[in-house]
């Protein structure tokens, strides 16, 4: 679809904050350079954003000889940005200043039978309201709430198309969310919180071509080509969790069998552990979370059957990665999420013995493979770029209540 000049100001505007965001302090003529705008064109999106209260002067730099050149910042006290991770067993709620320091932070768990819409409707609003009153801050200074869910997403109509683990269909959620939450709402897929959290603060920095791995109950593989996010046609991309692995294998809830998800997310770790030691003390049958760390603590102690486990999860996950490096040849795939953040390194390091047995040679020699190392949330610090897009977005349009000077 052909871009508008509209469109190219929202992405150049979007750009220079990334920009800004991810340094201390920079020049004018640096975000020219930095992104390839004329200095007139950076300028006057800097002055843009300074309207608005998001950056601010902070003083001057050396020019080598000329006049000493402005530099500018984000202003922290620009906003507020609310950013939710709606997970398959929690709500994680983070409240962000403008330059997305955390301000605070809420989880509620999600039990297993707790999975209708109102009901997770009613953790997102509570966990929002319990950030509002732990960072001392009420709603009239929210720029934007980014809401992510699993499964698949129509952002635009703010609607739950497909989410298999909840058996979710066409669930209105923008629209059950607005009945308890007065604030601009933007809803999307953890898979792309997660790629925009790297590129703006973790190993996508500075990259092109990123794959960020989520392995949680669902799991799936979040897509960035040639440094920008990549969703295709319906905002589906990345559903890799729902490719087939083992021919004729594990049930999994999109109604197929032998899909990735069912071998390396958490209910397939447990169905490993329930093949290898029905009777393993490790085994919590219905907490996902308590079996997982279980695992992890059986690893550091040296306990047999956890090693095994994590071994023939590292074998599946390990296929299925270097399928990834020969499809896409990417210059790094990280591991995210709460699995991976658990079983860390032991898991890590089998992967990559795994993946060198099975990628081709050129493209494995340019990937690195690695763990998250964003502090915090990543889907929660994802969620709220793409709050704060939206808000850039509604700049110079009659958005209403988009367009705030704080």
């Amino acid at each position: 679809m052909k871009r508008t000049s509209r469109d190219i100001r929202i992405a150049n505007r979007f750009e220079v904050l990334r920009r800004i965001i991810g340094a201390p302090m920079v020049s004018r003529q640096q975000i020219a350079s930095e992104t390839g705008l004329s200095l007139a064109t950076a300028a006057n999106l800097i002055g843009e954003l300074m309207e608005l209260g998001l950056l601010v002067e902070v003083g001057f730099q050396d020019s080598g000889g000329g006049r000493p050149r402005g530099v500018v910042s984000v202003n922290p006290s620009g906003g507020v940005l609310v950013g939710v991770d709606v997970a398959e067993t929690y709500v994680h709620v983070e409240l962000f200043d403008a330059a997305l320091g955390v301000l605070a932070s809420v989880e509620e768990e999600l039990h297993p039978r707790e999975n209708r819409p109102e009901q997770v409707v009613a953790h997102i609003a509570s966990g929002v309201q319990a950030a509002f009153e732990a960072a001392g801050v009420g709603p009239d200074r929210v720029l934007g709430a980014g809401v992510s869910v699993p499964g698949q997403v129509d952002r635009e109509g703010g609607v739950s198309v497909y989410a298999p683990n909840w058996d979710w269909h066409d669930v209105p959620l923008r629209s059950l969310l607005a009945e308890s939450l007065d604030l601009p709402l933007y809803l999307d897929n953890p898979l792309r919180a997660c790629v925009v959290a790297e590129l703006w603060f973790g190993a996508g920095r500075g990259r092109d071509d990123v794959v960020v791995v989520n392995l949680g109950t669902g799991v799936g593989a979040g897509l960035a080509f040639g440094g920008t996010l990549y969703r295709g046609a319906t905002n589906s991309a990345g559903e890799w969790g729902h490719t087939t692995l083992v021919v004729d294998g594990r049930l999994c809830h999109c109604g197929s069998r032998g899909c990735v998800e069912t071998y390396v997310g958490a209910p397939g770790i447990m169905q490993t552990l329930r093949d290898l030691a029905p009777n393993s003390p490790l085994l919590h049958p219905e907490d996902q979370t308590a079996t997982i760390e279980a695992l992890a603590h059986g690893v550091a102690a040296g306990d047999p059957v956890a090693a095994k486990v994590v071994t023939e999860t590292a074998r599946y996950l390990g296929v299925a990665v270097a399928d990834l490096i020969n499809l896409v040849n990417p210059e790094v795939i990280v591991l995210s999420s709460w699995v991976a953040a658990r079983l860390g390194e032991s898991l890590l390091a089998e992967v990559g013995a795994v993946v060198a047995q099975h990628a081709l040679s050129r493209p494995l020699a340019a990937t690195e493979i690695t763990l998250c190392q964003i502090a915090g949330n990543p889907v929660s610090l994802g969620a709220a770029t793409f709050a704060l897009k939206r808000f850039l977005a509604g700049i110079g349009t009659p958005a209403g209540g988009l367009i705030r000077r704080v």
